[in-house]
């Protein structure tokens, strides 16, 4: 069954930051006090999570025009062709 888009949208952006916090407490738990190396890594995958984010929340977006275009396509194709049959 297809669910309303902002549902997904929603569960997508839950997912994303639940990702981002396991990543972080994930990195945190494991880094040494005195370990920067890690930290500089943890630090790079939390920049690389957060621009997949946006990268995700663009294509969302993009997602989201499309499908509303081919609904309006949808809707007006119904509308001439019950004029037509009349």
């Amino acid at each position: 069954m297809l669910q309303p888009l902002g549902v997904l949208k929603t569960r997508s952006l839950l997912f994303a930051a639940l990702a981002l916090s396991w990543v972080t407490r994930l990195g945190v738990a494991q880094t040494a006090p005195n370990d920067t190396r890690n930290k500089d890594q943890l630090a790079a995958l939390m920049k690389e999570v957060s621009a997949q984010q946006i990268e995700l929340s663009a294509n969302q977006t993009k997602i989201d025009e499309k499908l509303a275009a081919v609904a309006e396509a949808i809707r007006q194709a119904r509308i001439y062709s019950s004029r037509a049959g009349r």
